[in-house]
């Protein structure tokens, strides 16, 4: 996690003139099992629960916005992470699968592969398993040798983000208008806390919801324990990687405030997502372009960083 303005192009990134270069199948001669066994932890993770492909992308994008595996590292009596940082509190999971996927790294090619890179493609894996689309992960990030809380907390949206805010947040890392709506649509996967969109559940006089989704929310939340309950993005294919999203926000069924803006509250915006719920190959084709670029955001190569042999501590 950084907080500077990056430039970027599609395969190289620029920081304070100095051009860094990330590769496709960087690992192939030093350790050419390293996708596969990835994939191989991802599949059966997922497979256990259709939930954690939603959670490993997310680790992936809450890391990016400076991607250097800093989300990962656990604090220390000396050191506090990002772990404890409110976007991230009690929300991100998956560190289990990471940490697996990395043990058997270790026992294949010793510090070679870095936690950052395994992020980068376990993200890309639980998109494809999902049915969403599949793209060459550009691999060399290293990782970071301490975390930023307040990074953060400052520059990850959160839930009840205003369509300004969030353009902001994405514009202030180096990804632009285009990137925020086509990256939104990671929403199509996943489970939020009540806790989360409890504005919502206010809307029985706001036009643009839906009604029956409204009560559906409403019994679910004034539940025992209703802050801590959970429901799913996108309920109509919630372990799918497609475009519906974007078609339930045009619904009125956005769950997270922050979502159901990109159609009441910006016309530029909702011009977006109707060419994506209206077309899914424009939606795979832009997402998977967006995660290229998000995903070489504030890299560390070469003597910047290091390979931990474990991702929770620095080596």
């Amino acid at each position: 996690m950084v907080s500077i303005n990056v430039a970027n192009t599609m395969n190289e990134t620029c920081v304070d003139d100095i051009s860094i270069v990330l590769q496709i199948d960087l690992y192939k001669n030093s350790c050419p099992e390293a996708e596969s066994i990835i994939y191989s932890w991802v599949e059966n993770a997922v497979s256990q629960d259709s939930r954690m492909a939603a959670s490993l992308l997310r680790l992936h994008f809450h890391d990016c916005f400076g991607c250097d595996g800093s989300v990962l590292l656990d604090d220390t009596e000396d050191f506090t992470g990002e772990k404890t940082a409110l976007p991230n509190l009690n929300s991100l999971r998956g560190f289990e699968v990471i940490d697996a996927i990395k043990s058997e790294l270790e026992s294949v090619c010793p510090l070679t592969v870095s936690c950052a890179d395994i992020l980068a493609t376990a993200a890309r894996d639980s998109v494809v398993i999902s049915g969403g689309p599949s793209w060459e992960v550009e691999m060399g990030r290293k990782d970071s040798l301490g975390a930023s809380k307040e990074a953060a907390t400052n520059n990850i949206p959160g839930p009840n983000s205003t369509v300004p805010l969030l353009v902001a947040k994405f514009q202030n890392v180096g990804l632009s208008f285009n990137d925020m709506i086509a990256l939104s649509g990671a929403h199509t996967l996943g489970m939020a806390r009540c806790s989360t969109f409890s504005s919502r559940l206010q809307g029985s006089n706001d036009p643009d919801i839906n009604l029956d989704f409204l009560q559906n929310l409403q019994q679910l939340c004034s539940q025992t324990d209703g802050n801590s309950r959970l429901a799913q993005l996108d309920l109509v294919s919630p372990a799918t990687f497609d475009n519906q999203y974007y078609i339930n926000l045009l619904s009125g069924e956005g769950l997270l405030p922050s979502d159901q803006a990109l159609v009441t509250d910006d016309y530029q915006t909702r011009q977006l997502v109707l060419s994506y719920a209206e077309d899914p190959l424009a939606f795979f084709e832009d997402f998977k372009n967006s995660m290229l670029k998000m995903g070489s955001l504030g890299v560390l190569t070469g003597t910047d960083g290091q390979i931990r042999g474990n991702c929770r501590v620095v080596n």
